[in-house]
């Protein structure tokens, strides 16, 4: 049952109902749910639930239908997220565990763990103990494997997974690896289950063959029940009558799963499917449907590979199906983070370099706003937001060293570019570190109950007023308020409590001021995304380098721009965007903005620099990132 405690609850009140609770044999686990306080209670009930409601302090008491108690959104109505590292499971950013299926050798794991971290892997897969069907397969390598994949981790910065066989090996586990994985032969291993429960690891529950979701779920309940609550949902696939893979891959268990259970779920499609060619369409699906990450196979050699070969992406192919993630991710609201793992590292430099404390990054708006989910979704929990009233106050905190970062819009697929942080990025003296894309979706939001049918006034920026002209057409007597940004459009019809107020924003702006979606996706063209960039004084140290942003004036003479754009052609060097602003203070001259997917500031471009200084009057670097 959930316990929803009143606001005014004192402390006492809370640890009389704990010990109640206690005394009745519940086990209780605290939390809290949109600024509620709650007590979620597991256990064999000895009173009915109306004692338990005369408690003092106590709102009121709902059962929990659900056979898995712990598991079930019921008991946590929030997304869980595990935290391996630096890298959080069930986050806005897309997890990929990529490696062998077996640790052969120390250069065979090497090598394939610097090829998937360049790729954009987070973590590192592979087996040190192999269940395998046959007796006389390779069974693994045991201790000696798992020493492998520490030192992966240790030489590479990827944390590793490795498959549990035996509670007898936990000790081994809790000394080299940093998640534990349970395989789908093991699934219903009950001791196995509470021995990895109470190792307290991260634990990587693969379905079992067989086995229906609600197994699989009740399965997580024993980790969970050993106070275990970082548990990653695997689907591998189901055993059917179906041979033309070695599993039937069960997409339809990401909604599913999402429905009735807080814990984050990821794909491993080469299991799956058994064969290499079906992996990268599946691991695409996977994400479209929803999933928090993907478990992939990957092989430099995969006809030799002492295990699972066929099934095994050759790294150029896993390279490719990143590079399609990547533009699948953030159709679902979610991002592939390419450099993941070097920015965090560079942020805990920047931070033991400055005496620790918060990194914080300034965006626009308020809390809920596209700018604060774009500055949420590129640096996760590691950078403190803050909000800024205008983009030149942005800049003026990084250039001030109020804040370590800023994060502004610079262009939109629709609307084209935003004009004035270009022009800023002119003025001052900052440098791009980072970028990313979101998609904009906007939502109808009202205050809980509330029904489109009651709507009378809505509140939102008249930019995405134009952006649903279609939708709100067809609501003609719809009275429209301006607000200076969705956040605020939410935060005020909060504020008014009138249930004939609405807003259109985006679902963070709904969660946090607690408030309803009563209709999604009311854009009139769903194709409407958003490129952010990152600013700051001075570039990360070991951040990621695959693109770079340029600005140069040229010569008023013929062919002056094309002799620019020939050093690049010259070179192989894909230009990505070319725009010109005009030079405030110098009619009718001109500036030009470059983005091109290339280190520029490598030693390796240092020729290409230098012809295009040749052929510039002015050039400036914004950075590479």
């Amino acid at each position: 049952m959930i316990l929803v405690l009143q606001k005014e609850v004192t402390e006492e009140q809370k640890s009389h109902i704990r010990n109640v609770l206690r005394g009745e044999g519940y086990l209780i686990r605290e939390m809290s749910d949109g600024g509620r306080l709650l007590i979620g209670a597991i256990g064999k009930p000895g009173h009915d639930l109306d004692f338990f409601e005369r408690l003092p302090g106590v709102a009121s008491v709902t059962p929990i239908s659900t056979s898995f108690k712990l598991a079930s959104r019921e008991m946590h109505p929030k997304d869980t997220e595990v935290h391996v590292g630096d890298v959080v499971i069930g986050g806005e950013r897309i997890v990929v565990i990529a490696g062998p299926c077996a640790v052969e050798s120390r250069e065979q794991a090497l090598t394939i763990g610097r090829e998937v971290r360049k790729y954009g892997a987070v973590l590192f897969r592979g087996g040190a103990f192999k269940p395998r069907t046959s007796p006389y397969a390779f069974q693994g390598l045991g201790e000696e494997g798992l020493k492998i994949l520490a030192e992966v981790r240790d030489e590479l910065g990827l944390g590793v997974v490795t498959e549990i066989t035996s509670p007898a090996q936990a000790d081994m586990m809790m000394k080299y690896v940093d998640v534990v994985q349970v395989g789908a032969r093991n699934m219903q291993n009950f001791e196995l289950l509470k021995c990895v429960g109470r190792m307290g690891k991260p634990v990587l529950l693969k379905r079992g063959l067989s086995a229906t979701i609600e197994e699989w779920l009740m399965s997580a309940e024993y980790v969970l029940s050993e106070g275990n609550d970082h548990v990653v949902l695997c689907e591998r696939g189901i055993r059917t009558f179906e041979p033309y893979t070695r599993n039937t891959l069960d997409l339809s268990a990401i909604p599913v799963i999402k429905n009735l259970t807080h814990l984050p779920v990821i794909i491993d499609p080469s299991h799956a499917t058994g064969m290499r060619e079906k992996v990268s369409p599946m691991a695409r699906a996977a994400i479209a449907a929803g999933a928090d990450g993907l478990m992939i196979e990957v092989h430099h050699d995969p006809d030799r590979a002492l295990s699972d070969g066929p099934q095994s992406l050759y790294p150029k192919q896993f390279g490719q199906l990143m590079r399609n993630i990547y533009v699948i991710a953030p159709v679902v609201g979610k991002q592939v983070d390419f450099g993941y793992l070097d920015k965090a590292k560079a942020v805990k430099l920047m931070s033991a370099a400055r005496g620790g404390g918060d990194r914080r990054a300034a965006f626009l708006g308020e809390l809920g706003t596209f700018s604060h989910r774009a500055c949420t979704q590129y640096f996760g929990s590691e950078v403190r937001a803050m909000p800024m009233s205008s983009f030149r106050q942005i800049f003026d905190a990084v250039k001030g060293g109020e804040v370590d970062f800023g994060v502004v819009p610079l262009e939109n697929s629709l609307t084209g570019s935003i004009h004035e942080n270009y022009d800023l990025l002119l003025e001052y003296d900052l440098r791009i570190i980072g970028e990313i894309t979101l998609r904009i979706m906007h939502h109808l939001i009202a205050r809980p109950g509330g029904k489109i049918e009651t709507i009378k006034r809505v509140f939102s920026h008249p930019q995405v007023f134009e952006q649903c002209r279609q939708f709100l057409e067809q609501h003609q007597g719809w009275e429209l308020v301006s607000a200076k940004d969705t956040a605020t459009a939410v935060k005020r019809i909060k504020e008014g409590g009138l249930v004939s107020d609405a807003a259109i924003a985006g679902k963070q702006a709904a969660t946090i001021h607690e408030m309803e979606v009563i209709q999604e996706g009311i854009e009139t063209n769903p194709r409407n995304y958003t490129r952010f960039v990152v600013i700051a004084t001075a570039e990360l140290k070991n951040g990621p380098r695959r693109k770079s942003s340029l600005i140069y004036s040229t010569g008023n003479r013929p062919g002056a721009l094309y002799e620019t754009l020939k050093v690049f052609a010259e070179r192989g060097i894909n230009l990505v965007k070319l725009e010109s602003r005009p030079i405030h203070g110098k009619p009718w001259e001109y500036i030009f903005y470059v983005d091109l997917e290339a280190d520029i500031e490598s030693p390796s471009y240092k020729t290409v620099l230098d012809e295009l200084g040749k052929r510039t009057d002015y050039l400036r670097i914004l950075g590479s990132y």
